[in-house]
Formats: C-alpha cells, sequence, structure tokens
C-alpha cells in the first residue's frame, strides 16, 4: 500500500514536534517500598520531521507505548526515546508522562494510615549526539498560615491549601518518595487523607506555629534542593489558594548547579596535556622562576623583554 507520510514534501518547512498528545495509557511504575506501583499516565509523544518529509506514522507510537508500558522507570526513559527516534527514524524525541503517584501515610498522632495521591511528571529529548535530558517533576500538597493574618488578629488567623511543584535534573536517580519528602519537611505543614480528631488538632496548631508565606515556602524547599549537590538544576513554585481573596498567592525560582573554580582547576591539574613524560605536572614559564630573579636551574633570569631591532630609516 502506499506509504504517504513517507512521501517528500516541497514547502522545505522542517517541524519540531508530531506525534500524539493526551493518551491516556495504564502504566507500572517503580515503587521503593513495593517494587512496583500500577498507576494510569497520560503521555505526549513527539520527535522531529525534516522538511523534506510529509509526516510521521502515528500509529508507531503506540506500538511503542504498549511494548514499555509494564516497566516505566527513571531509568529506562531514555530506552522509549531511543526506540521512538529508531522506529520513526527521527533526529530528535521528546517524551512527557504525567500520572498519579500513591504513597501511604500514617497520621500524625493516631498513625491511623491512609493513601494519598501527588501528581508526578518524566520529561525529556533525545537528540543526535547522545544528547539526552531528563526532568523528574512532583506536585505536593501542603497547608498554609499566614503570618501577617497572625500578627495582626487579635485571635486566629486565616490558612489555605496551597500546591508546590518542583521540578528537577540530577546525576544519580532520585526515588519520587525521596523527593517528596524532602518537599513535605521543609514546606512545614503536611496535608494527610485520614485525620482524627487528635491529628486535627496538631495539624491545626501545627500550622499556626508556623506560618509562612508562598515565598518563605519556595525559599525553604529552594535551600534543601541547593545543598543537595545531586541536583544539577531544579526550579520550585508555590500557589496558594486564598481562603480570604479571590485569587491565588504565587512565587518561583530555579537555580543551575555550574561547576565550581576548584573543581574546574582541579580538572585542569588532571589533564594529561599538562603532564611531563614523567607524570609531573608541567611548569608554566612565570611559575619556574624563584622570587629572587633565577630560575628553576639556577641561571640569572632576564625578566626584561627583548630589545626591538632597529631597522634603518629608508632613503630617497
Amino acid at each position: 500500500m502506499i506509504d504517504v507520510q513517507s512521501q517528500r514534501d516541497t514547502r522545505k518547512v522542517p517541524l519540531k514536534k508530531v506525534g500524539v498528545k493526551d493518551v491516556r495509557y495504564p502504566i507500572t511504575v517503580r515503587d521503593k517500598a513495593k517494587g512496583e506501583q500500577h498507576t494510569t499516565a497520560t503521555f505526549n509523544m513527539y520527535v522531529e520531521v525534516p522538511h523534506h518529509f510529509k509526516g510521521t506514522h502515528m500509529s508507531r507510537f503506540l506500538e511503542i507505548l504498549n511494548k514499555f508500558r509494564n516497566g516505566v522507570s527513571i531509568g529506562g526513559f531514555h530506552d522509549i526515546l531511543d526506540a521512538m527516534r529508531v522506529r520513526l527514524d527521527a533526529d530528535a524525541a521528546h517524551l512527557s508522562i504525567a500520572f498519579p503517584y500513591f504513597i501511604e501515610k500514617k497520621a500524625p498522632i493516631s498513625g491511623i494510615p491512609s493513601i494519598m495521591d501527588f501528581e508526578c511528571t518524566f520529561s525529556g529529548t533525545s537528540g543526535p549526539g547522545k544528547k539526552r535530558d531528563f526532568i523528574l517533576g512532583v506536585t505536593v500538597p501542603i497547608t498554609t498560615l499566614c503570618p501577617c493574618s497572625k500578627a495582626i488578629s487579635a485571635f486566629g488567623a486565616h490558612n489555605q491549601r496551597g500546591l508546590i511543584t518542583a521540578r528537577a535534573r540530577f546525576q544519580d536517580s532520585v526515588w519520587i518518595e525521596d523527593l517528596i519528602e524532602l518537599i513535605e519537611v521543609k514546606a512545614g505543614n503536611r496535608i494527610y487523607a485520614l485525620l482524627k480528631r487528635s491529628d486535627e488538632k496538631f495539624v491545626t496548631e501545627q500550622a499556626y506555629n508556623n506560618p509562612m508565606f508562598v515565598e518563605d515556602v519556595v525559599r525553604e524547599v529552594y535551600g534543601a534542593l541547593h545543598s543537595d549537590p545531586n541536583f544539577t538544576w531544579f526550579s520550585v513554585e508555590c500557589e496558594n489558594f486564598e481562603s480570604i481573596h479571590n485569587h491565588q498567592a504565587y512565587a518561583y525560582t530555579d537555580f543551575e548547579r555550574k561547576p565550581s573554580a576548584a573543581k574546574k582547576t582541579a580538572a585542569r591539574a588532571a589533564s594529561p596535556a599538562l603532564k611531563t613524560k614523567n607524570g609531573h605536572p608541567k611548569k608554566s614559564a612565570p611559575a619556574s622562576r624563584a622570587a629572587n630573579g633565577r630560575t628553576a636551574n639556577g641561571q640569572k633570569s632576564n625578566s626584561r623583554s627583548p630589545a626591538k631591532r632597529r631597522v634603518p630609516a629608508k632613503t630617497r
């Protein structure tokens, strides 16, 4: 049968992303406590289409998705992207997966367990020359109490639910549970699916004793991520659904870790290009001179630059 998508296109317009969007599919993801977890995800799968191709083969995205649906993980994410590039003969592939992730949490006083859901995302790209990118994202619900309301009120203060969304690149693999725990610890006031009266009292008083603006929340989570060198880039945002206003409060920041000067110096010192045959570092010309103006072999150095050669003026 004729393959229309593979026919040539003469308009000379390359397309950055072509594929399928909002595909709901059951998947299995890795679970730190139980080994694996079944959930339902929404997929966006795209590839680049060069200017001379009319289109791509949409059915192949679903074939790839069906092949990998039983083992979606951070470690295997780029296996899906590589399969997309090969199967669709593309230079670059893009993939995003959004899914609810469920964690059992115990109430703070009664200890009664219940299940909380957290929105998670895997997103990344694969391009030519082994160019790869991966970002883990989690959204964590919290409760906050307004510091201003507490400070100006004779009694009580208004509070509200909020959402913290953190996205991160990292060197060594990170468990979803660990990133959520880090955020909940720094945000201070956790959300629970099930609370008894003793738990509700604790949560209410904890929020009252720990008032936070959205600015405070973002800065606290930023500090925790920044202190861990495993995270090479991250963003943090917080949105509070205000209880006494008809708008939301919002704050955002991000950070990209750059190699320190010390690391650059160490890497330069370890470079084979800067070593002699016996393995010792080469000495630069200025460093080889001693403070008394003599070189390393005892010869007196002449720090003056050579005199310029005089060129006689031309006569007519």
